[in-house]
């Protein structure tokens, strides 16, 4: 038996071939009452089922039908307790693959760039990563806040669940998977991230709803999420934020 340590750039690029040349990727979607569009966004991830990866639900409890609509469509649907970060470590920790990659219901990937995300990994040397975004509406002010919110991530390293987070499974693991916080869970994701490296920001964008936007008044909620942040860069609670917020034990 071969007992020489093995060195860290061995390993380094060992986890890189194994990316390369060997790599599952799951698409985990949390839910909830998205019976409307769920098939619609699945019908886009034929794809990845075709290549070999796999999708899997994890539902909510959805009163409106989801799970059973999404059934036909996806690998695996799960239920969870409600909440995004509940809802999506329980998809990783029944995934089969070793890229994880997080996907909100009311966002679309690009495809093409999704398949490649392994070979993309593997060539930058990084384990986890996030898409440029665009906000889907006519209001004036999505493309700047979508180009906004990409450039802050590109200097701060810190990614949102809008910008579809990808990750190794190991390191995801390593990490201690998301923080089951009521609200700033993808922040505290990428802080634990941040420790292992930088993230991939991969330029190609996903396109996400602007529905939450218009509902609430897109100026209004640019300054909302804007105070949370800093509330919670200052020590505010989570569940505190959540109530501010409104989510009071819901999904957006």
């Amino acid at each position: 038996m071969n007992t020489q340590p093995t060195h860290p750039r061995e390993s380094t690029e060992a986890f890189n071939e194994a990316m390369r040349t060997q790599s599952i990727i799951s698409v985990i979607i949390p839910t909830l009452n998205e019976a409307k569009g769920i098939v619609s966004l699945l019908a886009t991830l034929a794809p990845v089922r075709k290549a070999g990866g796999e999708i899997l639900i994890v539902d909510g409890a959805s009163p409106d039908g989801t799970a059973d609509i999404a059934a036909p469509h996806a690998d695996r649907v799960l239920s969870a307790p409600r909440g995004r970060a509940a809802q999506m470590n329980a998809g990783a920790a029944a995934a089969r693959g070793d890229l994880l990659v997080f996907l909100h219901a009311d966002t679309r990937a690009p495809i093409e760039t999704l398949l490649r995300l392994p070979d993309l990994l593997a060539r930058s040397g990084r384990s986890w990563g996030r898409f440029d975004v665009r906000i889907e509406g006519r209001h004036p002010l999505f493309t700047l806040i979508a180009w906004s919110m990409s450039q802050r991530s590109r200097l701060t390293g810190i990614a949102t669940g809008d910008q579809t987070l990808f990750v190794a499974r190991e390191l995801f693991e390593r990490v201690g998977g998301y923080p089951e916080i009521a609200l700033m869970e993808d922040i505290a994701l990428s802080r634990r991230l941040k420790r292992d490296g930088p993230p991939l920001c991969v330029r190609d964008r996903v396109v996400t709803s602007g529905r939450r936007w218009e509902s609430t008044g897109v100026v209004r909620t640019l300054l909302l999420m804007w105070s949370l942040r800093l509330a919670y860069a200052l020590g505010v609670h989570p569940d505190r934020l959540s109530r501010i917020y409104g989510h009071r034990s819901r999904l957006d």
